[in-house]
């Protein structure tokens, strides 16, 4: 079948419009209303849960044409032109392309499977093979220490002296610190506390910047390290941070700041 040129004219020009008008969800007081917004909503709801229906694209399209409509209300008001509103506008263009900027930043650079394993090794060493059990009692004078200290060997319960400590956190648990690492206490603290056998109690107040301590040693154990696949998405994360840091240093550095 042949078909005449004023047939074709009208077959081309209608073919022509069906992409045009699959490109638009509506078109709200003649202003298109592109598909590509339901599109990006729908992507973000997906990504919260929700699974794409009929029904949810039908709220979706109700949802961006009630949009247009109060925007296009606003815009008669002129309230897109106040420089409040703009300031807003702004701050949220930023904000979307920052997102796009990191989003694009960790795509190209990924954190290496190496890198994660190198870092948990370290995490490994830090730790320890052994974790402590310890209760202390923290003042702020050394002649207060070395008073609990006597009254200690005198006979005096740690609980009961503990109540003292300026450590409000462990004080009213008798002094307990519960099981850590030597690595989670500040050196000094961590050097008296593996020096101590079971049941001991510092013979001398242990300094620290926070004050003075004293510090029993209730038990030791080999240390409850996790696994690496364990750890993996947090060290993983950790090491993305450490990046982006170092990238946005890297760009204000280059940046001429006035």
């Amino acid at each position: 079948m042949t078909l005449k040129p004023a047939r074709l004219l009208v077959f081309l020009l209608a073919t022509a419009a069906v992409p045009a008008m699959a490109q638009n969800l509506a078109v709200v007081n003649g202003k298109p209303v592109p598909s590509s917004r339901a599109d990006a909503m729908i992507k973000q709801m997906a990504a919260q849960g929700q699974q794409d229906s009929p029904q949810l694209r039908a709220m979706v399209k109700e949802e961006l044409v009630n949009r247009e409509i109060l925007m296009q209300e606003a815009d008669k008001l002129g309230l897109s032109s106040s420089p409040e509103v703009k300031n807003q506008m702004e701050m949220a263009r930023q904000s979307i392309v920052i997102r796009a900027l990191v989003a694009d930043y960790v795509k190209k650079n990924p954190v290496s499977e190496a890198d994660m394993k190198a870092e948990y090794d370290k995490f490994k060493a830090q730790a320890g093979d052994k974790e402590y059990h310890a209760r202390h009692i923290l003042v702020e004078k050394e002649e207060d220490a070395k008073a609990i200290i006597a009254k200690l060997k005198a006979g005096a319960k740690f609980e009961d002296l503990a109540k003292q400590s300026k450590d409000t956190g462990s004080a009213a648990n008798g002094g307990d610190l519960d099981w850590a690492p030597p690595s989670a206490f500040v050196k000094p603290f961590s050097d008296a506390m593996t020096s101590l056998q079971k049941g001991q109690i510092t013979e001398t107040p242990v300094q620290t910047q926070f004050g003075y301590h004293v510090i029993k040693l209730e038990d030791s154990r080999p240390a409850k390290v996790p696994s690496f696949e364990e750890v993996k998405p947090q060290i993983a994360e950790s090491l993305q941070q450490q990046k982006l840091q170092a990238y946005q240093q890297e760009l204000k550095k280059k940046a001429k700041i006035q």
